[in-house]
């Protein structure tokens, strides 16, 4: 039931990402740039048990055309996660993901997410506790380098002695947040600990090495992988305003309704400020990574195509008419948060926003669009 093992490498992935990665925005990523596995939003295992299942287990509804699809949890209770589990496994996912990254002060106060770090032993008893109920499916760990410092050479170990198929590694440690350049040498070394370790039985480890941090598209990605020979990138915020992100022919993936663009185009394409809430410089260890998100974030794609702002605006309207129809139980609110990625990078873009984000409903953000003069 390993599908990771039926992956064709380097594996390109959807980071989780909390009120980013829910069933409306996976729903367009497979739509128009399908990576090779999505996670859900990270879900609270303690929360589903004790008294609010209701209303998180919303956050675990998928559709066919996500798979491969990982459900993440948090927690520091090995009962919870071996329930968590079993209830994956129940909804049909693919696979199970166990928290061990996130720097939320609420979640870490629970002795979860990026606390486990500090805490070896109970993060291999909710591992272990998530292959009880897992019912066969694989088990992962998306985790950091560190808490206050780099601490990969005993953190990694002790993760890896219970064979999770995955671990995904943030370049960055906890106290770093993402206010810090991703230190990629420290993935590279993550893949040398990976094969040179034994496990307690004897038995080398072939759990899979993806890193995580900075990667702004998939021909950077590749040249992660050939630098540090991890068998994976994951992508975070280079999803932002681009569901196109994994919709590249060289990676074999069709692009849905390309645009051919001019050398003019590409041009203001190459200067586009986006996510500006975003600050922090992008690099490889200095001066060589240091390209912004706001320069890479709508690269050429494909054979040629970029695509034009009439076509985001579509694809905006799209995914805030299906926010609304499959997640009615969340505040309009979250979904304003990608009006900034969608709408940006044209002159009056400002001023769209502005009107976009007085809009309470679908009805309005699709009026606001098609009636404003670009």
């Amino acid at each position: 039931m390993n599908f990771w093992k039926k992956l064709k490498k380097p594996i390109m992935v959807l980071a989780p990402m909390a009120d980013v990665t829910d069933a409306a925005f996976r729903r367009v990523i497979a739509k128009y740039g399908k990576p090779d596995v999505m996670w859900t939003e990270f879900v609270s295992a303690d929360g589903l048990f004790l008294g609010g299942y209701d209303h998180l287990i919303k956050d675990l509804e998928f559709s066919d055309a996500e798979r491969p699809i990982v459900a993440q949890f948090f927690t520091s209770k090995p009962e919870m996660m071996e329930k968590a589990a079993r209830l994956a496994f129940e909804l049909g996912f693919d696979g199970i993901d166990i928290n061990m990254g996130c720097p939320d002060k609420s979640v870490e106060k629970q002795g979860a997410g990026a606390a486990l770090i500090k805490n070896p032993k109970l993060a291999q008893e909710l591992i272990i506790a998530a292959k009880k109920g897992a019912g066969g499916l694989p088990v992962s760990v998306k985790t950091r380098i560190g808490y206050n410092k780099n601490e990969i050479e005993i953190w990694l170990p002790a993760l890896l002695e219970t064979n999770p198929a995955v671990i995904t590694i943030h370049a960055r440690t906890r106290k770093e947040m993402s206010l810090v350049p991703a230190r990629w040498e420290h993935v590279k070394r993550a893949v040398e600990i990976r094969d040179n370790f034994v496990d307690s039985n004897g038995k080398k480890s072939e759990t899979l090495i993806f890193g995580n941090g900075d990667a702004y598209d998939l021909n950077n990605g590749k040249e992660l992988v050939k630098e540090t020979g991890c068998d994976g990138v994951m992508f975070g915020r280079a999803i932002f305003g681009n569901p196109w992100l994994f919709a590249n022919a060289k990676h074999g993936r069709q692009i849905e309704r390309p645009a051919k663009i001019s050398q003019q185009e590409n041009s203001q394409s190459e200067n586009l400020i986006i996510n500006k809430e975003n600050n922090a410089t992008l690099g490889r260890n200095s001066a060589e990574r240091s390209e912004s998100v706001a320069k890479n974030k709508f690269r050429e794609i494909g054979a040629g195509y970029i695509h034009t702002i009439k076509e985001r605006l579509e694809v905006l309207i799209e995914h805030t008419k299906l926010f609304q129809e499959l997640l009615p139980h969340k505040n309009f609110a979250i979904m304003k948060k990608h009006f900034k990625a969608y709408v940006t990078g044209f002159d009056k873009a400002k001023e769209l926003r502005l009107k976009l984000m007085e809009a309470n409903n679908a009805e309005e953000v699709e009026k606001t669009i098609r009636e404003f003069d670009i």
